[in-house]
């Protein structure tokens, strides 16, 4: 079954965002979804935010036109309101981040999907899986940021929000026929709590490209020129670095150390169009590369090589995992992902108290294995 159309109302003013909230005020559940223009400008906005309540209406709100979201954020900090995302990890980042929301109560269908063991996760496929209904052609490579949006635009953002209600409340009902709607809950929760500092400039980004661990201390220097090179161009350019020269063209150049432009013409990548635009500042910055740059900050370190009996207990921890796994139908790295596999090795619990000081476990995970878990730890450390 097609979705069914419907047309989305415009919250542009700061009157009709109040008046909004007012209304999404009485809704238990409120659906959010987002979209960032990420592939068409630089740095990334947040071009557009989805809503839709239990009724079934949608509204599309601008960011573009409002800078205070903050009436919707008093929605998502309200303990009362249930906010339904599909994974919602970006759409958090950009709403914390950005606006400074909070969000009280979440419910992720996208986890909920997983801990069912649904193979695909895509909201696509979980909406004709589970409700029949079939989504419009994908627009996601779209510049969300133009104005106005296209019908067909205008009903694929609508869309992404119309059918999580119901979507997460048929997840709901086979999460509780088998006994893991609280495994949701609590994984949500921790989600909705989890902060998104601002990114740190790493100095050292361009030495951590593919190909620059070979390069020559000449070339590497190179690199990092062309890299600051490239950041200042995207940001002039209001473009995603990779549409201005991509890691592989930045690597080539610091490798080749072209120093005119017919030699400039050889590098793979490097086009008439790049050449005419950007030739002449690639050219300088190779020409002012170091011979050599500062030794590398942060660098990987193989860190402290576990002991013989915490290699035991990883490895008698893996091994029950994959059992336990197959038996409840379940992804292994949800029933017990690598690194607490490593914390409870390295903390060698003897005793469930001992077992829920290990940070991240979650209390589903103690309640549900824990005495397995026990038991496996025993078996290397009677």
């Amino acid at each position: 079954m097609t979705g069914a159309v419907i047309s989305p109302l415009w919250i542009r003013t700061p009157t009709d965002l109040v008046q909004l909230a007012e209304q999404l005020a009485e809704s238990p559940e409120v659906a959010i979804d987002t979209e960032g223009d990420s592939l068409h400008h630089y740095p990334e906005r947040l071009a557009l935010v989805q809503v839709a309540d239990v009724k079934g209406g949608v509204w599309l709100v601008d960011p573009l036109a409002l800078d205070d979201l903050s009436a919707l954020g008093a929605l998502t900090a309200d303990s009362r309101i249930v906010v339904v995302l599909h994974a919602g990890s970006n759409d958090l980042a950009h709403l914390k981040r950005r606006h400074s929301f909070t969000f009280a109560r979440i419910f992720d269908t996208s986890i909920a999907a997983r801990f069912l063991g649904v193979p695909n996760l895509g909201l696509d496929a979980l909406l004709a899986t589970f409700l029949d209904v079939e989504l419009p052609p994908s627009r996601q490579r779209d510049d969300w940021s133009v104005r106005p949006l296209s019908e067909s635009q205008e009903r694929y953002a609508a869309a992404d929000v119309l059918h999580l209600i119901p979507l997460a409340a048929r997840l709901r009902d086979d999460l509780r026929g088998k006994g893991r709607l609280e495994w949701v809950e609590e994984e949500c929760a921790a989600m909705a709590a989890q902060p998104v500092p601002e990114p740190v400039e790493d100095p050292d980004a361009y030495a951590r490209l593919k190909g620059a661990r070979d390069l020559s201390a000449r070339g590497l220097g190179a690199l990092r020129e062309l890299y600051d090179l490239r950041e200042r161009l995207a940001l002039a350019a209001d473009r995603p670095p990779f549409k201005i020269l991509s890691d592989a063209i930045l690597v080539q150049l610091a490798a080749r150390l072209p120093a005119d432009r017919d030699a400039l013409a050889t590098v793979p990548g490097c086009t008439e169009r790049v050449i005419g635009r950007w030739g002449e500042p690639i050219l300088a910055a190779i020409a002012r590369a170091p011979e050599t740059v500062p030794a590398i900050s942060g660098a990987p370190s193989r860190g402290r090589r576990p002991s013989n009996p915490m290699r035991r207990r990883i490895e008698a921890l893996r091994l029950w995992r994959a059992v336990a796994a197959e038996r409840i139908g379940l992804e292994t790295g949800l029933v017990l992902p690598n690194r607490l596999i490593g914390a409870i090795a390295e903390a060698a619990p003897r005793d469930r108290a001992e077992l829920e000081t290990v940070p991240g476990l979650r209390r589903w995970r103690v309640e549900t294995f824990g005495v397995e878990v026990l038991a496996t730890i025993a078996t290397i450390d009677p």
